[in-house]
């Protein structure tokens, strides 16, 4: 009796979706490199700023990012995306959403967006959601669904800060990869 348990545990254990033992890696279906520019308004910027601090500590301005890592800080933005890393190319679209700055003691946001792109290339949405551990070289944030030409689309993004210069501008290089295209 012991082994015909044993041998059902198994049996259920190797055909198990949790378990993929002897799947194959499965491709992306789509792949699109983006880059999005952020420009915080600092005070002084307001014809450029494309994202605004709407939420700090008590006491703390808002035109400026709060000390000991922005701990508390919520952004929003909508920021211009283009094909390549040039602030001033053409924008195929913009990324709309916010950040939230959550760690005490280390760089790190929440972030919750959407690209929206409408160009010749691409029409749509594609909504993003995660946690970004800003230090780190490569992170990948959860593709959790899209339209248009992205609809139900789900996959990984893998985001890298391209550039940035101080605490008013930024850029990010987004590498998104589909796993579930339905189109």
């Amino acid at each position: 009796m012991k082994s015909l348990t044993l041998f059902i545990f198994l049996f259920f254990l190797v055909s198990s979706s949790a378990h993929p033992i002897g799947k194959k890696q499965r491709s992306p279906c789509k792949n699109l490199v983006l880059f999005f520019h952020d420009v915080i308004y600092n005070g002084k910027n307001a014809a450029n700023a494309t994202a605004a601090i709407v939420g700090a500590p008590e006491g703390a301005n808002r035109t400026i990012l709060a000390d000991h890592f922005h701990f508390g800080n919520v952004a929003v933005f909508d920021d211009p995306i283009t094909l390549d890393n040039n602030f001033h190319s053409t924008p195929v679209g913009r990324a709309q959403g916010m950040y939230i700055y959550d760690t005490k003691n280390t760089f790190t946001a929440w972030l919750a967006f959407t690209f929206v792109l409408n160009s010749t290339q691409h029409q749509g949405t594609i909504s993003f959601i995660g946690a970004d551990p800003i230090l780190v070289k490569s992170r990948d944030i959860s593709v959790v669904g899209g339209t248009g030409d992205f609809l139900m689309h789900r996959g990984i993004a893998s985001v890298m800060t391209d550039a940035y210069e101080g605490d008013v501008y930024f850029r990010l290089r987004v590498d998104i990869k589909f796993y579930e295209c339905w189109q």
